[in-house]
């Protein structure tokens, strides 16, 4: 807000995500109103992961409309980016929407298009290792193998990333399928550590939505039947924690990083009359902004996720170690 301030501009905080600007839910920010926000979790204007649809979209363009509204930054997840390629695709019957837009990835589950780092990833990160590590401690003088379960929906970042800071013996992914075989060798293979290695603690790491199948609650009765007598099975869901806290100062750094090069662009866009509509990422090679038309290509729609994740890397690393 105060960077398009800066630049001559006068921002407008739309309420509520989408549903805001379907219901009109639109105010004008001043320098003051935005004090502190820097260091707060969550959205401080209200989030929604509503994609607009039908008569939403007429009730959009009318908003924007009414207000005249000559641009639109939108900061959020996979909902918000396919309700922004919505409306791009809806241009030719809403002139409304023949305005530049532009979104900034902010999602715990880093698994936006254009980008290695999503805001909000890593406060969720360091919460989840955190949480594991009391875990780990909470059992050292017992022969115990903890189950936890994190977010993240298709995604395994936060499992992946996670389950290599804390030490994690197994990382289950929805990216790399396990069938029962597999789950039987890694039983065994624990079974073995603690009877004859003097292993007391083990750490499994699943994501939530590793397998519609063998779930953390299936995983936990498949250790508990087949480890009885070598290791007790303790289960722990992280659930909505890992939404919370303050960011950390790379999620500050890194979103006033994106904010500033994305009210940059933007600032080029209208000087120039142009209408792009794009996303920004922090890439290897620096900032960038990619255009909507590129959008369907660099994703995975079926599972929410851009098609090449650079963390993939890493599950050898963690094979490796264990």
């Amino acid at each position: 807000s105060r960077l398009l301030i800066a630049k001559g501009h006068e921002p407008i905080a739309i309420h509520g995500g989408f549903d805001g600007l379907i219901n009109a839910k639109l105010d004008s920010l001043n320098w003051m109103d935005v004090s502190g926000w820097a260091s707060l979790g969550g959205a401080e204007i209200g989030t929604a992961h509503t994609v607009p649809s039908g008569p939403e979209l007429y009730m959009a363009a009318r908003a924007l409309e009414d207000h005249k509204i000559d641009a639109l930054i939108m900061i959020g997840g996979w909902s918000g980016y396919s309700a922004i390629n919505c409306l791009y695709q809806e241009r030719r019957d809403y002139p409304a929407f023949k305005v530049p837009m532009i979104c900034l990835p902010a999602s715990i589950d880093n698994n936006l298009p254009g980008t290695d780092f999503s805001i909000g990833a890593d406060t969720a990160l360091n919460v989840i290792v955190s949480a594991v590590d009391k875990i780990k401690r909470s059992a050292v003088a017992n022969r115990r193998c903890f189950l936890v379960e994190v977010m993240g929906y298709e995604c395994g970042y936060l499992a992946q990333m996670s389950g290599m800071a804390s030490g994690a013996e197994r990382i289950y992914l929805h990216e790399q399928p396990r069938v029962a075989a597999d789950l039987l060798r890694d039983i065994d293979d624990l079974k073995e550590q603690f009877a004859h290695q003097g292993r007391t603690v083990a750490l499994i790491i699943n994501n939530e939505r590793a397998n519609p199948i063998y779930n953390t609650g299936v995983l936990r009765a498949m250790f508990e039947a087949e480890g009885k007598g070598y290791f007790d099975v303790r289960q722990a869901i992280l659930g909505h924690m890992q939404q919370g806290g303050d960011p950390t100062p790379f999620d500050r750094t890194l979103a006033a990083r994106l904010s500033s090069y994305a009210v940059e662009r933007l600032d080029q866009i209208l000087a120039e009359g142009s209408n792009i509509c794009g996303f920004v990422g922090s890439t290897k090679d620096g900032m960038r902004l990619f255009e909507f038309h590129d959008y369907e290509r660099l994703i995975d729609d079926q599972y929410r996720r851009p098609r090449h994740q650079w963390w993939m890397d890493f599950v050898s690393v963690n094979e490796d170690l264990v």
